[in-house]
């Protein structure tokens, strides 16, 4: 075992998550044998709260999330920390949606914390967000008039030959105040957030708190949304199903997310002791 604790981040889909959503029974094993050696275990997600609280407590964990890409960096478990949410100007997210309706996109979706909003009702949509039982409603309707407070975020689903315009335009005319991202396959999503946040923004912050220098933060990532995240780290890693761009940045490969990518890798790199399985 390391005498020095790590910082440990998981980024969720396509990293700690399987395809069918679920963490492998294995997996599950060595995060528990890594936290009970010491090491810190965060979760940072594109995802809302309310859509990774249930992996959260799944691997029983106490500490700090980063949601929404690091818009909302908070403590499940205790609200006295200095949590900090950082959602963009309504001004800009009006803007942002009348271009949508110039553009006529299928769909926009805006959360504030883990209140929805839907322009158009869709129901594919409506099944990919709502996570729990427990899910507030969703509120759908033009979001022009429905969206009234700053977004956390902004999910825009245009018809795929528009996506390179609507990427443009964004650049264009409000790179100073928004980040956008597009989702993988097979939703061309594009997922926008204020200017400045993102996964390591939130690691940052947390690495920062628990008193551990970069060099021993270890990130786990597969898709652009992690590149700050997995660039930032000192031992960044890339899942082997992860996009190119991101494999470019990491200090290191791994195993795909199907084949227990974070499970061999801190296995080998925190020289955890055999685990029988």
């Amino acid at each position: 075992m390391q005498t020095n604790r790590h910082l440990i981040a998981l980024d969720l889909d396509g990293t700690l998550l399987t395809d069918k959503k679920e963490i492998s029974p294995k997996t599950k094993q060595v995060v528990l044998k890594a936290m009970a050696e010491g090491h810190i275990v965060v979760i940072a997600t594109g995802r809302p709260h309310r859509a990774s609280i249930g992996y959260y407590e799944n691997l029983g964990l106490t500490t700090p999330m980063v949601n929404f890409n690091g818009a909302l960096i908070h403590h499940p478990r205790d609200k006295k920390w200095d949590a900090l949410h950082s959602p963009m100007p309504i001004r800009t997210a009006h803007k942002i949606i009348g271009a949508c309706y110039d553009l006529n996109v299928r769909n926009i979706l805006a959360e504030v914390m883990d209140e929805v909003y839907l322009d158009q009702y869709d129901q594919a949509i409506i099944d990919i967000f709502h996570m729990t039982a427990n899910d507030p409603p969703f509120t759908i309707g033009s979001l022009r008039n429905k969206l009234t407070e700053d977004p956390t975020s902004i999910l825009i689903h245009p018809d795929d030959e528009h996506i390179s315009t609507l990427r443009q335009h964004l650049d264009d005319f409000h790179a100073d105040l928004i980040e956008h991202r597009k989702w993988g396959a097979p939703w061309n999503i594009i997922e926008i957030v204020r200017k400045g946040m993102n996964k390591a923004v939130g690691l940052q912050k947390i690495a920062h708190y628990f008193h551990i220098p970069q060099e021993r933060i270890i990130a786990f990532g597969d898709e652009d949304n992690d590149l700050e995240m997995i660039d930032y780290a000192g031992v960044g890693v890339a899942m082997d199903n992860a996009i190119d761009e991101l494999k470019a940045v990491s200090k290191y490969v791994t195993d795909s997310n199907e084949a227990d990518g974070i499970a061999n890798f801190l296995q080998t790199y925190l020289k955890l002791d055999e685990i029988a399985h």
